[in-house]
Protein backbone atom coordinates (compact mmCIF):
# COMPACT_ATOMS: atom_id res chain seq x y z
CA UNK A 1 0.00 0.00 0.00
CA UNK A 2 1.62 3.68 -0.34
CA UNK A 3 2.93 4.75 2.52
CA UNK A 4 0.79 8.42 2.59
CA UNK A 5 -2.98 6.32 1.83
CA UNK A 6 -1.66 3.97 4.44
CA UNK A 7 -1.16 6.89 7.06
CA UNK A 8 -5.10 8.35 6.38
CA UNK A 9 -6.35 4.75 6.88
CA UNK A 10 -4.44 5.04 10.43
CA UNK A 11 -5.53 8.71 11.17
CA UNK A 12 -9.03 7.03 9.97
CA UNK A 13 -9.14 4.03 12.45
CA UNK A 14 -7.84 5.73 15.48
CA UNK A 15 -10.61 8.25 15.30
CA UNK A 16 -13.06 5.29 14.76
CA UNK A 17 -11.39 3.64 17.88
CA UNK A 18 -12.19 6.95 19.66
CA UNK A 19 -16.42 7.33 18.45
CA UNK A 20 -16.38 3.99 19.28
CA UNK A 21 -15.51 3.85 22.96
CA UNK A 22 -12.87 0.73 21.81
CA UNK A 23 -10.23 3.15 23.58
CA UNK A 24 -9.74 6.11 25.71
CA UNK A 25 -7.35 8.76 26.26
CA UNK A 26 -4.36 7.91 23.95
CA UNK A 27 -4.12 4.72 25.34
CA UNK A 28 -4.02 1.63 21.91
CA UNK A 29 -2.49 2.05 19.00
CA UNK A 30 -3.09 1.06 15.16
CA UNK A 31 -0.64 0.30 12.60
CA UNK A 32 -0.94 -0.68 8.54
CA UNK A 33 1.24 -2.78 6.80
CA UNK A 34 2.60 -1.00 3.44
CA UNK A 35 5.38 -3.75 2.35
CA UNK A 36 6.41 -7.09 3.56
CA UNK A 37 9.59 -5.26 5.53
CA UNK A 38 7.56 -1.96 6.53
CA UNK A 39 4.75 -0.74 8.23
CA UNK A 40 3.12 2.69 9.95
CA UNK A 41 1.88 3.17 13.17
CA UNK A 42 0.57 5.90 15.45
CA UNK A 43 2.87 7.58 17.61
CA UNK A 44 3.38 7.55 21.40
CA UNK A 45 0.76 9.02 23.63
CA UNK A 46 -1.12 11.78 21.49
CA UNK A 47 -4.47 12.56 20.94
CA UNK A 48 -5.95 10.39 17.86
CA UNK A 49 -8.40 13.27 17.24
CA UNK A 50 -5.42 15.94 16.39
CA UNK A 51 -3.34 13.58 14.26
CA UNK A 52 -2.28 14.38 10.77
CA UNK A 53 0.01 11.91 8.09
CA UNK A 54 3.31 13.36 9.51
CA UNK A 55 2.46 12.29 13.12
CA UNK A 56 2.43 8.72 11.69
CA UNK A 57 5.52 6.84 12.25
CA UNK A 58 7.35 4.46 9.11
CA UNK A 59 8.84 1.46 11.02
CA UNK A 60 11.04 -1.27 9.66
CA UNK A 61 9.53 -4.82 10.53
CA UNK A 62 12.74 -6.60 11.18
CA UNK A 63 14.51 -4.39 13.62
CA UNK A 64 11.91 -2.06 14.96
CA UNK A 65 14.23 1.37 13.83
CA UNK A 66 12.28 4.33 12.11
CA UNK A 67 13.32 8.05 11.27
CA UNK A 68 12.23 11.58 12.56
CA UNK A 69 11.91 13.37 15.74
CA UNK A 70 8.30 11.47 16.19
CA UNK A 71 8.69 8.33 18.54
CA UNK A 72 6.43 5.02 17.54
CA UNK A 73 3.87 3.75 19.89
CA UNK A 74 6.12 1.77 22.55
CA UNK A 75 4.26 -1.72 21.25
CA UNK A 76 5.33 -1.19 18.13
CA UNK A 77 7.69 -4.57 18.78
CA UNK A 78 3.93 -6.26 18.79
CA UNK A 79 2.55 -4.70 15.83
CA UNK A 80 5.97 -6.12 14.08
CA UNK A 81 5.23 -9.61 15.33
CA UNK A 82 1.94 -9.85 14.21
CA UNK A 83 3.41 -9.19 10.39
CA UNK A 84 6.09 -10.99 11.03
CA UNK A 85 3.74 -14.27 12.44
CA UNK A 86 0.78 -13.50 9.85
CA UNK A 87 1.79 -12.98 6.14
CA UNK A 88 -2.49 -12.52 5.04
CA UNK A 89 -2.49 -9.56 8.34
CA UNK A 90 -2.23 -6.12 6.74
CA UNK A 91 -3.59 -3.85 9.37
CA UNK A 92 -3.42 -4.41 13.26
CA UNK A 93 -5.33 -2.59 16.27
CA UNK A 94 -4.55 -2.83 19.61
CA UNK A 95 -8.12 -1.75 21.90
CA UNK A 96 -9.02 -0.87 25.50
CA UNK A 97 -12.42 -2.28 24.86
CA UNK A 98 -14.28 -3.15 27.99
CA UNK A 99 -15.45 -6.30 27.71
CA UNK A 100 -12.50 -8.20 26.36
CA UNK A 101 -10.89 -6.40 28.36
CA UNK A 102 -12.74 -7.77 31.75
CA UNK A 103 -13.59 -11.26 30.36
CA UNK A 104 -9.21 -11.47 30.06
CA UNK A 105 -9.94 -11.18 33.68
CA UNK A 106 -11.15 -14.99 34.17
CA UNK A 107 -7.06 -16.06 33.44
CA UNK A 108 -8.46 -18.62 30.32
CA UNK A 109 -8.95 -18.11 26.69
CA UNK A 110 -11.98 -17.73 25.14
CA UNK A 111 -13.25 -21.27 23.76
CA UNK A 112 -16.61 -22.51 22.54
CA UNK A 113 -17.36 -19.29 20.51
CA UNK A 114 -20.41 -19.67 18.15
CA UNK A 115 -20.16 -20.37 14.17
CA UNK A 116 -21.02 -17.21 13.56
CA UNK A 117 -18.62 -15.57 15.63
CA UNK A 118 -15.89 -18.41 14.81
CA UNK A 119 -16.14 -17.41 11.06
CA UNK A 120 -14.92 -13.54 12.15
CA UNK A 121 -12.56 -14.62 15.12
CA UNK A 122 -11.21 -17.89 14.57
CA UNK A 123 -12.07 -20.97 16.85
CA UNK A 124 -10.45 -19.64 19.71
CA UNK A 125 -8.95 -16.49 21.22
CA UNK A 126 -6.29 -17.08 23.13
CA UNK A 127 -5.30 -14.98 26.44
CA UNK A 128 -1.97 -13.44 26.26
CA UNK A 129 0.29 -13.96 30.13
CA UNK A 130 0.56 -10.11 31.75
CA UNK A 131 3.56 -7.72 30.72
CA UNK A 132 4.04 -3.89 31.70
CA UNK A 133 3.14 -1.60 28.88
CA UNK A 134 5.96 -1.53 26.07
CA UNK A 135 7.95 -4.35 27.75
CA UNK A 136 9.41 -7.40 26.04
CA UNK A 137 7.52 -9.62 28.52
CA UNK A 138 4.69 -8.48 27.18
CA UNK A 139 5.12 -8.48 23.99
CA UNK A 140 6.54 -12.30 24.12
CA UNK A 141 2.97 -12.96 25.73
CA UNK A 142 1.12 -11.77 22.96
CA UNK A 143 3.58 -13.90 20.61
CA UNK A 144 3.04 -17.26 22.77
CA UNK A 145 -0.75 -16.78 22.53
CA UNK A 146 -0.75 -16.01 18.68
CA UNK A 147 1.65 -19.25 18.25
CA UNK A 148 -0.90 -21.30 20.34
CA UNK A 149 -4.16 -20.32 18.54
CA UNK A 150 -2.50 -19.98 14.73
CA UNK A 151 -5.70 -19.22 13.02
CA UNK A 152 -7.22 -16.46 15.79
CA UNK A 153 -7.57 -13.11 14.68
CA UNK A 154 -7.77 -11.54 17.96
CA UNK A 155 -5.45 -11.95 21.64
CA UNK A 156 -6.64 -11.05 25.00
CA UNK A 157 -3.77 -8.94 27.00
CA UNK A 158 -3.98 -10.01 30.58
CA UNK A 159 -4.59 -6.69 32.82
CA UNK A 160 -4.28 -4.83 29.30
CA UNK A 161 -6.77 -4.63 26.37
CA UNK A 162 -7.01 -6.96 23.37
CA UNK A 163 -5.00 -7.34 19.95
CA UNK A 164 -7.31 -7.12 16.33
CA UNK A 165 -6.24 -7.97 13.18
CA UNK A 166 -7.22 -8.11 9.84
CA UNK A 167 -6.81 -8.03 6.23
CA UNK A 168 -7.66 -4.38 5.83
CA UNK A 169 -9.20 -1.98 8.33
CA UNK A 170 -12.67 -2.55 7.93
CA UNK A 171 -11.74 -6.44 8.51
CA UNK A 172 -9.81 -5.26 11.73
CA UNK A 173 -12.72 -3.83 13.14
CA UNK A 174 -15.30 -6.14 12.35
CA UNK A 175 -13.10 -8.31 14.59
CA UNK A 176 -12.39 -5.89 16.81
CA UNK A 177 -16.49 -5.33 17.17
CA UNK A 178 -17.44 -9.28 17.59
CA UNK A 179 -15.00 -9.47 19.85
CA UNK A 180 -16.60 -7.65 22.12
CA UNK A 181 -20.18 -9.07 21.33
CA UNK A 182 -18.88 -12.42 21.98
CA UNK A 183 -17.13 -11.41 25.39
CA UNK A 184 -19.77 -9.34 26.96
CA UNK A 185 -22.08 -12.80 26.16
CA UNK A 186 -19.23 -14.63 28.14
CA UNK A 187 -19.65 -12.77 31.13
CA UNK A 188 -23.41 -12.75 31.24
CA UNK A 189 -22.62 -16.87 30.47
CA UNK A 190 -20.49 -16.52 33.78
CA UNK A 191 -23.10 -14.87 35.62
CA UNK A 192 -26.12 -17.59 35.11
CA UNK A 193 -23.86 -19.75 36.37
CA UNK A 194 -22.85 -18.74 39.65
CA UNK A 195 -25.86 -16.64 40.38
CA UNK A 196 -28.61 -19.20 38.25
CA UNK A 197 -30.36 -15.55 36.98
CA UNK A 198 -30.57 -14.03 33.43
CA UNK A 199 -28.48 -10.51 33.39
CA UNK A 200 -30.41 -8.01 32.86
CA UNK A 201 -27.97 -5.57 32.83
CA UNK A 202 -24.41 -4.96 33.93
CA UNK A 203 -25.98 -3.06 37.00
CA UNK A 204 -27.76 -6.60 38.04
CA UNK A 205 -24.85 -8.16 37.95
CA UNK A 206 -22.58 -5.55 40.02
CA UNK A 207 -25.31 -5.52 42.48
CA UNK A 208 -24.94 -9.44 43.27
CA UNK A 209 -21.54 -9.50 43.71
CA UNK A 210 -22.43 -6.73 45.96
CA UNK A 211 -24.44 -8.48 47.96
CA UNK A 212 -22.10 -11.08 48.38
CA UNK A 213 -19.58 -8.75 49.80
CA UNK A 214 -21.36 -5.71 50.99
CA UNK A 215 -20.59 -5.71 54.33
CA UNK A 216 -22.26 -2.50 56.93
CA UNK A 217 -24.40 0.12 56.54
CA UNK A 218 -25.54 2.34 53.48
CA UNK A 219 -24.79 5.99 53.50
CA UNK A 220 -27.57 8.23 52.69
CA UNK A 221 -27.71 9.11 48.99
CA UNK A 222 -26.31 12.84 47.43
CA UNK A 223 -27.20 14.68 44.56
CA UNK A 224 -24.46 14.16 42.05
CA UNK A 225 -22.68 17.41 41.00
CA UNK A 226 -20.22 18.39 38.43
CA UNK A 227 -17.80 21.74 38.67
CA UNK A 228 -15.48 23.88 37.60
CA UNK A 229 -13.37 26.31 38.40
CA UNK A 230 -14.55 30.33 37.58
CA UNK A 231 -12.91 33.00 38.47
CA UNK A 232 -13.02 33.00 42.32
CA UNK A 233 -16.15 30.65 41.98
CA UNK A 234 -17.08 27.14 41.41
CA UNK A 235 -19.97 26.69 38.58
CA UNK A 236 -21.96 23.39 40.28
CA UNK A 237 -23.95 21.60 37.69
CA UNK A 238 -26.54 18.91 38.46
CA UNK A 239 -25.15 15.74 36.96
CA UNK A 240 -28.34 14.80 35.80
CA UNK A 241 -29.29 18.58 34.48
CA UNK A 242 -30.87 21.62 35.81
CA UNK A 243 -29.59 25.06 36.43
CA UNK A 244 -25.92 25.47 37.74
CA UNK A 245 -25.38 27.17 40.90
CA UNK A 246 -22.39 29.36 40.94
CA UNK A 247 -20.87 28.93 44.53
CA UNK A 248 -18.27 31.37 46.21
CA UNK A 249 -14.57 29.23 45.99
CA UNK A 250 -13.75 31.07 49.64
CA UNK A 251 -17.17 30.62 52.09
CA UNK A 252 -18.61 27.45 49.76
CA UNK A 253 -21.43 28.94 49.36
CA UNK A 254 -23.91 29.96 46.44
CA UNK A 255 -23.19 33.65 45.41
CA UNK A 256 -26.85 34.16 45.00
CA UNK A 257 -28.27 33.82 48.83
CA UNK A 258 -31.80 32.08 47.55
CA UNK A 259 -29.92 29.18 45.35
CA UNK A 260 -29.96 25.99 47.54
CA UNK A 261 -26.66 25.03 48.28
CA UNK A 262 -25.13 21.65 47.10
CA UNK A 263 -24.31 18.64 49.80
CA UNK A 264 -21.22 18.47 48.14
CA UNK A 265 -20.51 22.13 47.35
CA UNK A 266 -18.17 22.09 50.64
CA UNK A 267 -15.66 18.93 49.11
CA UNK A 268 -15.42 20.79 45.54
CA UNK A 269 -14.36 24.17 47.08
CA UNK A 270 -11.81 22.08 49.43
CA UNK A 271 -10.56 19.70 46.41
CA UNK A 272 -10.11 23.04 44.50
CA UNK A 273 -8.03 24.90 47.31
CA UNK A 274 -6.15 21.32 47.87
CA UNK A 275 -5.55 20.56 44.17
CA UNK A 276 -4.41 23.77 42.36
CA UNK A 277 -3.96 21.44 39.40
CA UNK A 278 -7.69 20.40 39.43
CA UNK A 279 -9.93 22.71 37.35
CA UNK A 280 -12.61 20.37 36.52
CA UNK A 281 -14.87 17.90 39.14
CA UNK A 282 -17.14 14.85 37.85
CA UNK A 283 -19.05 13.20 40.41
CA UNK A 284 -19.67 9.51 38.54
CA UNK A 285 -23.09 7.47 39.69
CA UNK A 286 -22.38 4.90 36.57
CA UNK A 287 -24.05 1.67 37.46
CA UNK A 288 -20.84 -0.39 38.18
CA UNK A 289 -19.11 2.40 40.12
CA UNK A 290 -22.23 3.49 42.17
CA UNK A 291 -22.10 -0.29 43.10
CA UNK A 292 -18.88 -0.66 43.95
CA UNK A 293 -19.15 2.43 46.31
CA UNK A 294 -21.72 0.51 48.57
CA UNK A 295 -18.89 -1.90 49.72
CA UNK A 296 -17.08 0.70 51.41
CA UNK A 297 -14.40 -1.07 50.54
CA UNK A 298 -11.03 -0.95 48.24
CA UNK A 299 -10.60 -0.98 44.92
CA UNK A 300 -7.53 -2.55 42.98
CA UNK A 301 -6.05 -2.09 39.58
CA UNK A 302 -7.74 -5.04 37.51
CA UNK A 303 -6.82 -2.60 34.49
CA UNK A 304 -3.47 -0.68 33.83
CA UNK A 305 -4.86 2.25 32.43
CA UNK A 306 -6.84 2.05 35.89
CA UNK A 307 -3.44 2.12 37.43
CA UNK A 308 -2.24 4.80 35.51
CA UNK A 309 -5.18 7.54 35.15
CA UNK A 310 -7.55 6.57 38.39
CA UNK A 311 -4.38 5.69 40.44
CA UNK A 312 -2.89 2.57 42.14
CA UNK A 313 -5.94 2.39 44.41
CA UNK A 314 -9.93 3.52 44.74
CA UNK A 315 -10.44 4.02 48.07
CA UNK A 316 -14.10 5.32 50.09
CA UNK A 317 -14.51 7.69 52.10
CA UNK A 318 -18.14 8.44 54.24
CA UNK A 319 -19.12 11.65 53.26
CA UNK A 320 -21.74 13.72 55.78
CA UNK A 321 -23.18 17.30 54.61
CA UNK A 322 -23.75 17.13 57.99
CA UNK A 323 -19.64 17.35 59.33
CA UNK A 324 -18.42 18.79 56.01
CA UNK A 325 -15.37 19.65 57.36
CA UNK A 326 -14.55 16.38 58.95
CA UNK A 327 -15.80 14.86 55.49
CA UNK A 328 -14.00 16.96 53.34
CA UNK A 329 -10.82 15.94 55.42
CA UNK A 330 -11.44 12.38 54.89
CA UNK A 331 -12.21 12.47 51.34
CA UNK A 332 -9.07 14.61 50.90
CA UNK A 333 -7.08 11.98 52.66
CA UNK A 334 -7.93 9.15 50.86
CA UNK A 335 -7.90 11.25 47.18
CA UNK A 336 -4.33 12.00 47.85
CA UNK A 337 -1.84 10.50 44.79
CA UNK A 338 -4.95 9.84 43.01
CA UNK A 339 -7.39 11.30 40.66
CA UNK A 340 -10.64 9.60 42.07
CA UNK A 341 -12.21 8.80 45.25
CA UNK A 342 -15.26 6.25 46.27
CA UNK A 343 -17.59 8.19 48.67
CA UNK A 344 -19.61 5.80 50.07
CA UNK A 345 -22.88 4.43 48.63
CA UNK A 346 -22.57 7.05 46.23
CA UNK A 347 -20.41 6.48 43.31
CA UNK A 348 -17.12 8.31 43.04
CA UNK A 349 -15.42 11.80 42.52
CA UNK A 350 -13.40 12.08 39.61
CA UNK A 351 -10.93 15.20 38.87
CA UNK A 352 -8.89 16.50 36.44
CA UNK A 353 -6.96 19.73 34.85
CA UNK A 354 -9.80 20.39 32.80
CA UNK A 355 -13.28 18.35 32.22
CA UNK A 356 -11.89 16.15 29.50
CA UNK A 357 -9.63 14.84 32.05
CA UNK A 358 -12.04 14.43 34.49
CA UNK A 359 -14.48 12.94 32.49
CA UNK A 360 -11.62 10.50 31.16
CA UNK A 361 -11.61 9.39 34.67
CA UNK A 362 -14.89 8.77 34.96
CA UNK A 363 -14.83 6.48 31.96
CA UNK A 364 -11.33 4.26 33.27
CA UNK A 365 -13.28 4.80 37.25
CA UNK A 366 -16.18 2.91 35.57
CA UNK A 367 -14.26 0.47 33.69
CA UNK A 368 -12.12 -0.38 36.08
CA UNK A 369 -15.23 -0.85 39.03
CA UNK A 370 -16.57 -3.56 35.89
CA UNK A 371 -13.31 -5.43 36.03
CA UNK A 372 -13.97 -5.78 39.82
CA UNK A 373 -16.83 -7.24 39.06
CA UNK A 374 -15.99 -9.19 36.56
CA UNK A 375 -13.18 -10.76 38.66
CA UNK A 376 -15.53 -11.54 41.45
CA UNK A 377 -17.80 -13.51 39.37
CA UNK A 378 -14.59 -15.49 38.10
CA UNK A 379 -13.18 -16.44 42.08
CA UNK A 380 -9.99 -13.79 41.04
CA UNK A 381 -10.95 -11.27 43.51
CA UNK A 382 -6.95 -11.61 44.47
CA UNK A 383 -5.45 -11.40 40.96
CA UNK A 384 -4.98 -7.57 40.69
CA UNK A 385 -1.81 -5.83 39.68
CA UNK A 386 0.61 -5.60 42.18
CA UNK A 387 1.45 -2.70 43.95
CA UNK A 388 4.90 -1.84 42.69
CA UNK A 389 3.82 -2.04 38.91
CA UNK A 390 0.53 0.18 39.65
CA UNK A 391 2.62 2.85 40.88
CA UNK A 392 5.18 2.45 38.52
CA UNK A 393 2.58 3.16 35.48
CA UNK A 394 1.14 5.47 37.49
CA UNK A 395 4.50 7.53 38.20
CA UNK A 396 4.90 7.01 34.32
CA UNK A 397 2.03 8.65 33.25
CA UNK A 398 1.86 11.38 35.17
CA UNK A 399 5.36 12.44 34.13
CA UNK A 400 5.69 11.08 30.48
CA UNK A 401 2.22 10.22 28.81
CA UNK A 402 -0.79 12.80 30.12
CA UNK A 403 1.67 15.76 29.09
CA UNK A 404 1.56 14.08 25.32
CA UNK A 405 -2.05 13.79 24.51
Amino acid sequence: MDILEAKKQVILAGKKLVEEGLIQRTWGNVSCRVSDTQFVITPSGRDYLSLTPEDIVLVTIQDLSYEGDVKPSSEKGIHAKCYQLREHVNFVIHTHQTYASIIGLSGMDVNMLPAESAAILGDCVPLAAYGLPGTKKLRSGVVDALLRAPEAKACLMLHHGALCVGEDMEDAFRVANELETVCKNKLAERFYQISGETAKSFASMAEYIVKTLEKGWEAPQLDAYDSVRAFGAIEMRPADGGAPVMVDLATAKPIDPTAACPDTASLHTAIYHKRENVNAIVHSKEEATLAASKMGRTVRPFLDDFAQIVGFTLRTAVYDPARPAASDRAVLHKLRYRDAVMLKSNGAICVGANEDEANAVKLVTEKGCKAFTAAEMYGRGKEYINTAESVLMRVVYKLKYSKKK
